[in-house]
């Protein structure tokens, strides 16, 4: 066999010229995966034959189709108004006022959803025009819509938490209750810049014209109730030992189910939209699993993987230093890729170095889907930015700078949990000591 680094720039020149002729990511990596059969003399159709089985038939896999059909589902009620409605007044006496209802109804809908593009579509399509028709800045709606929006990949129930768990061979109950804390911590850095520059800027904020007494207020919280207890009921019961995941996520899609019948949007053309809407999402997802778990067995017969990690233990890295590196490379990815793509493309090369680091699996995970949300707001190609660009008709490069903020305050969350891991891992452990 040729010599590593030559496998190594054959398959990596091989997958960027598909993707560059605009091959779909599924096929590019299965095709890259016999180019490394090939070079490795392995046998590509017997590996493929075992590979898909192995790569499919997962107990906890079944959440997947799950949680996304909830969200489908949630997507095509009064969900959104409702929030709106029910967040409106209780944000209205902070700095920023009903900006925040962008961060809270974000991080309300990532609970329910686990879809980082669903949830910004979501609250987007209801809070823009209010926002607009009220006066506030367009670059903070829009880059507050467009951050929060990627709080749909933190906050459990997450479809690329489930990804990564099947992955890297890791419990997804606890990487859902490690994703509790950063994003709750994410939120308040959103919120708070949100106050920093609405005291700096005071001229900038329109002035509430409406105070509404206590008992409206109440009132109109109790349209946030559904959605609260469809909350408590899936990760609840998670965090309670009740469930798995793939049991919270049947919760979840017959609570979804009756939030839809109980507002009057349960159909049979919502039904069948929402269905097929799941299968469409969870078929792109697994023919891209796949393709990536075929091209993990590729290259582990290349030996790549192994010498990776063997390089970086004798390159003497710090654990800060090999942190910095693989943020540097996402964010590189995300220019380019989707989230699920990056997680399922690198996985099978860096989990070896990562473990050699000392790394837990459970916190690295948790980086990981931080460090993907950065590239959910990156140009050219991060899907937030094309979700906005479709509610607003702005410019994608409009829409990166206007988020740029959020963009930043992400890294702020991420060095934050490098340098505290209890932030994640606190709940994960308490759940294992129950």
């Amino acid at each position: 066999m040729m010599e590593l680094h030559w496998v190594a720039a054959i398959l990596v020149g091989a997958l960027f010229l598909l993707l560059a002729l605009g091959v779909w990511i599924g096929p590019a990596l299965l095709a890259v995966g016999i180019v490394g059969m090939y070079l490795s003399d392995a046998p590509a159709g017997a590996i493929l034959a075992t590979t898909s089985w192995s790569s499919s038939a997962s107990w906890t896999m079944t959440a997947l189709p799950l949680f996304i059909w909830m969200g489908e589902i949630l997507f095509r009620t009064r969900l959104s108004d409702d929030m709106f409605a029910g967040l409106a007044p209780w944000v209205e006496r902070l700095p920023g006022r009903l900006l925040h209802a962008n961060v809270l109804g974000c991080g309300i809908f990532a609970a329910v959803s686990g879809s980082s593009a669903a949830t910004a579509a979501t609250i987007g399509r209801i809070s823009l025009p209010e926002l607009k028709s009220r006066g506030y800045p367009e670059s903070l709606a829009i880059g507050s819509l467009a951050g929060s929006g990627t709080l749909g990949l933190l906050i459990p129930p997450s479809i690329i938490m489930i990804v990564y768990g099947v992955a890297a061979q890791v419990s997804v109950a606890r990487l859902f209750i490690a994703g509790v804390v950063p994003g709750l911590l994410l939120m308040l850095l959103f919120s708070g810049y949100l106050v920093v520059w609405s005291l700096l800027n005071r001229g900038a904020i329109p002035v509430s014209s409406h105070r509404q007494p206590l008992g409206e207020r109440l009132r109109a919280t109790f349209r946030l109730l559904p959605v609260v207890l469809l909350i408590v009921a899936v990760i609840g019961s998670i965090y309670a030992g009740f469930t798995t995941a793939t049991e919270a996520a049947a919760v979840g899609v017959v609570g979804a189910l009756v939030i839809a019948a109980a507002g009057g949007s349960l159909n049979r053309a919502t039904l069948m939209a929402s269905l097929l809407g799941a299968v469409r999402t969870s078929t792109m997802i697994f023919f891209i699993l796949l393709g990536a778990a075929f091209l993990t067995s590729a290259m582990s017969f290349t030996g790549l993987p192994a010498e990776l990690a063997k390089w970086i233990g004798q390159a003497g890295l710090s654990t800060a230093s090999l942190l910095i590196a693989l943020t540097v490379l996402f964010i590189v990815l995300g220019c380019f890729l989707d989230g699920i793509s990056i997680v399922l493309l690198t996985t099978s090369v860096i989990l070896p170095a990562v473990q050699a680091a000392g790394l837990d699996l459970i916190w690295f995970g948790i980086f990981i889907v931080l460090v993907v949300e950065m590239a959910q707001i990156t140009p050219p190609v991060g899907f937030n930015l094309f979700v906005v660009q479709g509610l607003t008709g702005r410019d994608i490069f409009t829409v990166a700078k206007a988020s740029l903020p959020f963009f930043l305050l992400m890294v702020v969350a991420t060095a934050l949990i490098s340098l505290f891991p209890e932030l994640v891992l606190s709940l994960p452990r308490a759940m294992t000591a129950r």
